[in-house]
């Protein structure tokens, strides 16, 4: 049984791989022994930091690092082909991290165009990606997907409704797939943060003081604390079907 969770030597794919988050969940599979495929949008620099420090720690990963605006299924499925040239397969664990929430908490102030790119990036893109890994993990009956929610998909967040509405549908949609694809031994599972620093869209508690103030523990999050709990999820083939809100005391 122990080797059902085993997951040195699987392949990870892990969208907005450059800073934040993404990086430290990186990191943390690395040590696992875990290759990767790895993508970012803008910033290369960090992406090559992550990949550098990676391979300073371990020569004998694959990584492979991929330029994608996930709210472009175009991309996306050109991502795929890369992945498949480069590591001769798609991924066993996916990990889909990048994620969009520009702050605009009155509705008559989002614009059309914000709502639909909210939603493709943070729900849509999820959909694509699930799709293209989940024959291999079907064919394999192992595979491990984690979609990287928010607590605005619970509570409505600060964000605005849009940002809350495409979070609150990852969650839907990885309940349903938890049920269509337990019999293939494929985990599915979200992580629902709250405020967590050093991100891109939070850089630190200044930066919204009266919301990290309202939190019990008093400080936010780390990108570090949500990679522990990624790698549980990842490690943890029995736990299927669930929303882990790691929040600090918010509820």
């Amino acid at each position: 049984m122990t080797s059902l969770n085993e997951i040195e030597g699987r392949l990870a794919l892990i969208t907005g791989a450059s800073s934040g988050i993404g990086a430290a969940c990186a990191r943390r599979l690395a040590k696992r022994g875990v290759h990767l495929a790895l993508t970012y949008s803008t910033n290369l620099d960090g992406m090559r930091t992550v990949e550098n420090d990676i391979k300073a720690q371990n020569r004998s990963l694959r990584i492979s690092i991929h330029q994608v605006d996930v709210g472009v299924p175009d991309q996306i499925n050109h991502m795929f082909q890369e992945i498949q040239e480069i590591h001769k397969q798609t991924p066993d664990i996916l990990l889909s991290n990048a994620g969009y929430g520009k702050r605009i908490p009155q509705i008559w102030d989002i614009s059309l165009e914000e709502f639909d790119y909210t939603i493709n990036v943070n729900l849509r893109a999820s959909f694509i990606l699930v799709k293209g890994v989940v024959e291999r993990m079907k064919k394999q009956r192992w595979g491990r997907i984690v979609f990287m929610s928010s607590i605005a998909g619970y509570g409505g967040g600060i964000n605005g409704c849009h940002y809350a509405a495409s979070k609150a549908g990852m969650t839907g949609m990885m309940k349903n797939l938890s049920t269509r694809l337990a019999e293939y031994n494929i985990s599915v599972n979200d992580v629902a943060p709250a405020m967590i620093g050093e991100t891109g869209m939070i850089p630190s508690a200044q930066a919204i003081p009266e919301v990290a103030a309202g939190i019990p523990l008093g400080r936010l999050g780390t990108p570090e604390e949500v990679a522990n709990v990624v790698e549980m999820c990842v490690q943890t083939g029995y736990l299927t079907g669930q929303s882990v809100l790691l929040a600090g005391g918010l509820k």
